[in-house]
């Protein structure tokens, strides 16, 4: 088993707070078989509320986050969200990667990532939020009617790493 957690950086204006709507957000991501090298070339969505047995079915408990059997070398793989592992990216962290969540791959990785749509954001000074925020762009912009100024999350950017144990 291998860790990998995916780090996200940003620039927010007048964001104390960027987060998924975890547990139930959507992380679509592509994958590399660890066993043979193959890309897929499709995106793959892995949310942690969401349990799939090894025969492909959904269902709540037991099982694994994402399942896949490689279409190169057959090899079967699964991917969990490390419980408790989602955090979010605040004011402080703009700028800066940061590891947004873990995932416990075996037998694959992910290696892209594509924010879309679930994000909340918190303005700052006790402002707004928005809910089922669309980062799809890699930019957002709204308006904070209670504070009376512009929001905005600026030069999303993505990357994996791997972490130890």
């Amino acid at each position: 088993m291998v860790r990998v957690g995916l780090q996200i950086s940003a620039t927010l204006e007048n964001i104390d707070k960027l987060e998924t709507s975890h547990p139930d957000y959507p992380f679509f991501v592509k994958l590399t078989c660890t066993n043979c090298g193959d890309k897929s070339d499709k995106w793959h969505d892995i949310t942690e509320s969401e349990r799939v047995d090894r025969t492909g079915q959904t269902r709540n408990a037991a099982g694994s986050n994402f399942v896949m059997k490689c279409k190169m070398c057959g090899r079967e793989n699964s991917i969990d969200i490390v419980e408790k592992s989602n955090v979010a990216y605040t004011a402080d962290d703009a700028g800066h990667f940061k590891t947004i969540v873990v995932f416990d791959c075996r037998g694959v990785e992910p290696v892209e990532f594509s924010p879309r749509a679930g994000w909340r954001v918190s303005s700052s000074e006790n402002g707004q939020s928005f809910e089922d925020v669309d980062l799809s762009d890699d930019d957002w912009v709204d308006y904070d009617q209670k504070n009376n100024n512009s929001v905005g999350v600026y030069e999303f950017a993505s990357k994996f790493i791997k972490l130890k144990k």
